[in-house]
């Protein structure tokens, strides 16, 4: 779905409005997931056609691996496209302005011969306080343009995109070459209806979600506050993003984490604020995402390594159950779906999921201001989850 993102009020924690907002490690990837026996087997993390690029918020350490073990020289001279410029961040990352139609993700074989498209041709109905077919035609006007913090020693030209160039040690975090930048489906919070008994493990993935399944969906809204978790180890992470799936988790999951899916070409769309479309993902990389989603999950994820033979103190959205209410506990809050009528809306019947609610917990609620909300999160261990 869209990712729309804007701080509201900067003398308490951010306040972002997110759709479908994918929280990774640093990168100019967001991520797409499938496993189809009609294209592919792997579920694979897809680079995502973009115009311009968000660089997301990485809330993880890195994996100490030996440089011998690997030879990433190659791949990243392949990764790593020639630039028209590149401008070094404050933050000591290099960003690559890279021409539009050199993106790495012409690489992928579905996209030898593919022609991007510059806008979609809907936005969903309620988006914004203009027709569903108005799309902006520039960025021009903006009272509050998008600025990050490479753009202090420059910007890319017109025509080019930045991209955050990857590094050895970006690889390395990776158990292989091959492994670097995929995800597996099991890794994605499957709700009780349908889990399997091994589901606390799940490659030590837990979650704390709400969920809407039951009717077709085009996209997903959110607005959520943003905190720094502590990470316990430095193969772990601490996220929180939107999901939307489509087919089954047992063989046939599609998964996209940021975008909003135009019905004309079945594309999914990725948008930053109100006038920002970054990209899309063609829906012929899809099975059963090229219709529509069957389920959407707003929520946290974190990585338990358990390497002490304890559960881990990595923390989820602030660190506190959502008991402790606002202020203290992660929130999202107006959460909405896109549905067959392109129109937002609230979501009916919501459920929620964690697998260790002792660990990382989840509550829901509905008032005036914030439609259907939750708090979600929690410190890890603790005397109740040791």
């Amino acid at each position: 779905m869209v990712q729309i993102i804007k701080i509201e009020n900067k003398s308490k924690p951010n306040d972002l409005q997110v759709v479908n907002a994918k929280r990774e490690c640093k990168g100019a990837m967001a991520a797409a997931h499938f496993s189809s026996g009609r294209r592919m087997v792997d579920v694979v993390r897809l680079w995502v056609l973009v115009f311009t690029v968000l660089l997301p918020w990485c809330y993880g350490g890195r994996v100490s691996i030996s440089s011998q073990t690997l030879d990433v020289h190659k791949y990243l001279e392949r990764l790593n496209k020639p630039p028209l410029k590149s401008i070094k961040s404050p933050d000591g990352d290099i960003i690559d302005c890279v021409h539009v139609s050199h993106q790495p993700a012409l690489d992928h074989p579905f996209l030898k011969n593919h022609t991007i498209q510059m806008r979609p041709n809907y936005h969903p109905e309620g988006l914004f306080d203009v027709n569903k077919v108005s799309i902006p035609k520039s960025n021009e006007g903006i009272s509050k343009p998008l600025t990050q913090l490479w753009h202090l020693n420059g910007k890319c030209p017109e025509g080019t995109i930045p991209i955050r160039r990857t590094k050895k040690e970006d690889v390395l975090r990776a158990s292989s070459i091959k492994s670097f930048g995929k995800k597996q489906h099991r890794t994605i919070p499957e709700p009780p209806r349908n889990a399997q008994p091994d589901l606390i493990n799940q490659g030590g993935h837990q979650h704390a979600i709400a969920y809407v399944e039951g009717d077709k969906f085009y996209g997903a809204k959110g607005t959520m506050n943003v905190w720094e978790p502590r990470i316990q180890q430095p193969n772990e992470f601490s996220l929180s993003q939107l999901w939307i799936l489509g087919g089954s988790f047992a063989s046939d999951l599609n998964s996209i984490e940021a975008g909003w899916q135009d019905q004309k070409e079945g594309n999914w769309w990725m948008q930053f604020g109100n006038e920002y479309v970054l990209g899309y993902w063609p829906a012929f990389l899809f099975s059963y995402l090229a219709d529509s989603a069957s389920m959407i999950e707003w929520g946290g994820e974190v990585v338990n390594s358990a390497s002490d033979g304890q559960h881990t103190t990595t923390q989820m959205g602030s660190g506190h159950f959502p008991e402790e209410g606002f202020g203290k506990a992660s929130y999202f809050r107006n959460i909405l779906i896109v549905d067959g009528s392109n129109n937002l809306r609230a979501p009916k019947d919501v459920g929620t999921f964690t697998e260790q609610s002792n660990c990382y917990d989840v509550q829901i609620g509905n008032n005036g201001d914030w439609g259907n909300y939750f708090y979600y999160g929690g410190p890890g261990r603790n005397p109740n989850c040791p």
